[in-house]
């Protein structure tokens, strides 16, 4: 199965988590964060890193200081979205009902996600209610 473009491996994600966590860093502080103290390997392999999640659009580099910092391009939950519809794309033929019914009926929801999701699903019947044609 290839990866998107915009999508990103185990070890950018780690990477995207700490920008989303703590803010924009340079590449030392990042490297500090994943790998502890492991020196120029560490940074050498955080900065390819965040060259790749350059190129797929997912991070961004302020150049204007001496030292270049770098922050998360994509929001989490953008990330989150792709991430899901890959694997509905590739198990469910597409369609997000069954991936979201297994994870509905795997886990034990609070009162309070069954009451968050009942709003969603209102909210989205609404707006489409709203839409001509519908």
């Amino acid at each position: 199965m290839g990866r998107e473009d915009g999508d990103a491996t185990d070890a950018e994600l780690a990477l995207l988590t700490a920008l989303w966590d703590h803010g924009p860093a340079p590449i030392r502080s990042l490297a500090e964060r994943i790998y502890g103290d492991a020196g120029p390997s560490a940074d050498a392999t955080v900065r390819k890193l965040l060259e790749r999640l350059e190129a797929k659009g997912c991070v961004v580099r302020d150049r204007s200081g001496g030292v270049h910092v770098f922050s998360a391009a994509v929001e989490r939950g953008e990330l989150i979205g792709r991430r899901l519809k890959a694997v509905a794309d590739s198990l469910c033929g597409g369609s997000l009902a069954p991936l979201l019914t297994h994870l509905v009926e795997g886990e034990a929801l609070s009162a309070g996600d069954r009451a968050e999701l009942r709003s969603l699903i209102d909210r989205l019947d609404r707006g489409k209610k709203r839409r001509p044609g519908a």
